[in-house]
């Protein structure tokens, strides 16, 4: 019986051999493996590209609320409890994981920080280049400010007279240099009491 077998190994092995050069695979046969190759890259960008997405925006999310815990941790060590004396620059010494500016942001991942000039208010805003571009917002206490010179004073401007912490999330498309916690809230811009909610 395993005379047999060995029989059969070596027919086989030299009729492989026989093949020789000739052997290998068709036009059509690497035609189909392309073709499958295509439908999967097909698929899997367009959702590799929306995951990626995703995580920007709650990075940017993510980013507000950090830096809102830590204006807020400044603020209740401030003699009156406001945001007086709190900067881009302080806030980045107490957490020097995130980038704050004083203007506009220039890239992912910087927060803008606007306080109001009578301590009272602050805003802070991170531009996800998520979805062509949103800028999110944080703000908390505006409703006290008294400082009519700020983008947030007029009655009917969110987040104006707003007691308490809101969000917000601007219409898409918003560039960086129009993420600026200290100037107009591009129009469009939705409020909530949370990320999700807007």
């Amino acid at each position: 019986m395993f005379s047999s077998v060995m029989s059969r190994l070596q027919d086989r092995r030299d009729a492989a051999a026989d093949l020789g050069e000739d052997a290998g695979f068709t036009l059509i046969e690497l035609m189909v493996v392309l073709l499958i190759l295509a439908i999967l890259l097909a698929i899997a960008i367009p959702t590799f590209l929306g995951v990626t997405g995703g995580a920007n925006d709650r990075a940017s999310q993510s980013n507000i609320n950090t830096a809102l815990t830590t204006a807020k941790a400044a603020e209740s060590q401030n003699t009156n409890q406001v945001y007086t004396g709190i900067t881009a620059g302080t806030l980045h010494t107490s957490e020097p994981s995130i980038n704050f500016q004083g203007g506009a942001v220039t890239a992912a991942g910087q927060v803008s920080v606007y306080v109001s000039s009578d301590g009272n208010g602050i805003v802070l805003a991170s531009w996800s280049p998520a979805a062509s571009g949103t800028c999110w917002y944080a703000s908390d206490n505006t409703a006290t400010v008294t400082d009519t010179t700020n983008a947030y004073a007029a009655a009917g401007v969110p987040p104006a007279l707003v007691a308490g912490t809101t969000y917000g999330r601007s219409a898409l498309g918003t560039t960086k240099a129009n993420c600026n916690a200290a100037a107009a809230i591009p129009a469009g811009t939705t409020w909530g009491t949370g990320f999700s909610a807007v």
